[in-house]
């Protein structure tokens, strides 16, 4: 048999290099969200496209949400800003969510996020963010706040919009003065309107 037979019959999970494997797993991965959503898309579906096993998956990029994280290009694990949501008390989550957020934003890992997000908002890719905001947010957040029933994916719908509206006035269109606002006194004003769309009485959902 000759070396060229050898390595044509070598397995599909023996990559020949580390950065060709992740940049595999990564593109599959973002097809794979983008096409399925998040929660409906395995770590083993996305072993399987690239021809790895799950747990080098799992060896390059930990849990689903830190490889979701990786595919479009967040630079922290997603539940760093889930994770002390879920601990925090209801009546404060309207403050809490801007202040995580946006010292993130303003960092220089943040940097990279938002040129990211203009890619992707100009983008076909702009179902991955949708599909973030839908499955992982609504689903960690919404549940805490559905109240009356059914009305907790609006309620964190709401409170995206009112983000989304932050991150294009202070890094897309970089409008002054807010763009130079301190972070806390953008958060103690939004977070109000936050803690509204989360907790009070809004059109149609009582």
């Amino acid at each position: 048999m000759t070396e060229a037979k050898s390595r044509s019959r070598k397995r599909p999970g023996r990559p020949a290099g580390t950065s060709d494997t992740r940049e595999r797993i990564l593109t599959e991965a973002r097809e794979l969200f983008a096409r399925n959503g998040i929660d409906k898309t395995s770590v083993r579906s996305i072993a399987s496209a690239a021809g790895v096993d799950s747990a080098l998956v799992h060896h390059y990029f930990g849990t689903k949400e830190q490889l979701f994280a990786a595919a479009i290009h967040i630079p922290i694990d997603p539940m760093q800003v889930i994770g002390p949501m879920r601990e925090a008390p209801v009546d404060q989550l309207g403050l809490l969510l801007p202040s995580i957020l946006l010292p993130l934003w303003d960092s220089e890992l943040g940097s990279g996020f938002i040129a990211t997000l203009r890619s992707l908002l100009s983008g076909s890719d702009v179902s991955l963010v949708r599909s973030f905001l839908q499955e992982v947010i609504t689903r960690e957040v919404g549940a805490r706040v559905d109240d009356p029933p059914g009305s907790g994916p609006v309620r964190v719908q709401f409170v995206a919009s009112q983000l989304v509206g932050v991150v294009m006035a202070r890094y897309i269109l970089e409008l002054e003065p807010f763009r130079s606002l301190p972070v806390t006194q953008i958060a103690e004003t939004i977070a109000p309107n936050l803690q509204r769309y989360l907790t009070g009485d809004l059109p149609g959902l009582g």
